[in-house]
């Protein structure tokens, strides 16, 4: 779920402070299923309003993912939260809860719109079928005060004849008594970073340049490798628990949220032996953070920052160890 927030007044000064403050416009995107298009109506809406000269910032008060950018006071949010399209700088003040899960938990934020008396917009995906269901199976879930908030839905990725689609809308509309307030087509080409979801379908099958990487348990920010799997003459594949590496030209290791935990999976996987023969036979092996960490002599986690306190042994193919310190130092660079 993203919330976005608007306004268009000014700080009152001087003569003008006896006035009583005005509250903030806000209007809150949730979806009927994950991946429905929170992030992309939200995002849209923000470049609308921003274009038009309204002062708006994206917000979420809490996320769960570890894909996370880093903001410009030195914190960190969502990646999907990250887009300018509001002209804003990435501030944490705009995500202020992120959670970085190294196990599988779940999280709720209708009772974020109901403390701060928010409407809610209720995102479907078309695309994926049933999506009447899904509107009306997520409204029948919900209490009734939570209910009374929803203002309206928004139907996404939709194709083809909109006119067909008219007799589901009026349906929809008599049996909810809510309003269908936006269809939104389909948008190739369109891409905003996932949050957390991975994409585990091969790309560019026919493409002339095959990277394979190993989806880890805990990988963290793994939209690193999105222009690489939507690059039209790379074959960008991950490979799941269970399967044997197929030949390959590169093999990436991601990034992970414990990566002393995501070694020893690895090695469990049987895919250290294949990594070494991979390189033996000439292809090559790039990490990324995490993953560089595991191309090292050892990892060493004195503080049990990321679980139990220890040391591992890492791949041993860099001269380098890693120690992992207390305090996290985040910047942002350029290249």
């Amino acid at each position: 779920m993203t919330g976005m927030e608007t306004t268009e007044t000014r700080s009152l000064r001087g003569e003008q402070a006896h006035l009583p403050a005005m509250k903030t416009p806000t209007l809150m995107v949730q979806g009927a299923t994950s991946d429905a298009g929170k992030s992309a109506l939200v995002t849209g809406l923000c470049r609308l309003l921003a274009r038009r000269g309204v002062r708006v910032a994206p917000f979420k008060p809490q996320n769960m993912a570890l894909n996370s950018a880093v903001t410009v006071d030195g914190g960190e949010i969502g990646r999907a939260q990250a887009a300018r399209a509001c002209g804003l700088a990435p501030h944490s003040d705009m995500n202020p809860v992120l959670l970085k899960p190294n196990t599988d938990v779940g999280a709720q934020n209708m009772g974020f719109a109901e403390a701060v008396d928010c409407p809610v917009l209720l995102v479907a995906d078309i695309d994926r079928g049933g999506v009447f269901a899904h509107l009306v199976g997520t409204l029948a879930l919900l209490s009734e005060t939570e209910r009374a908030r929803i203002a309206g839905f928004v139907i996404n990725r939709f194709r083809g004849d909109l006119g067909l689609l008219q007799p589901g809308i009026d349906w929809l509309e008599h049996y909810t008594e809510k309003p269908l307030l936006g269809v939104l087509p389909f948008l190739h080409g369109l891409h905003l970073e996932a949050e957390d979801a991975l994409c585990r379908e091969a790309t560019g099958s026919a493409g002339p340049l095959r990277v394979i990487v190993p989806a880890l348990p805990r990988i963290a920010n793994h939209t690193d490798f999105d222009p690489l799997r939507l690059h039209p003459q790379v074959e960008f594949r991950y490979l799941g628990p269970g399967e044997i590496f197929p030949a390959c030209d590169l093999i990436i290791l991601p990034g992970s949220k414990s990566v002393r935990a995501d070694l020893a999976w690895l090695r469990a996987q049987g895919w250290e032996p294949a990594i070494l023969r991979h390189l033996r036979y000439g292809g090559k092996l790039i990490g990324l953070c995490g993953g560089f960490q595991m191309l090292g002599g050892s990892i060493h986690d004195p503080f049990g920052l990321e679980g139990e306190p220890g040391i591992s042994a890492g791949l041993g193919l860099l001269a380098i160890g890693t120690t992992l310190a207390r305090h996290k130092q985040l910047r942002n660079v350029t290249g």
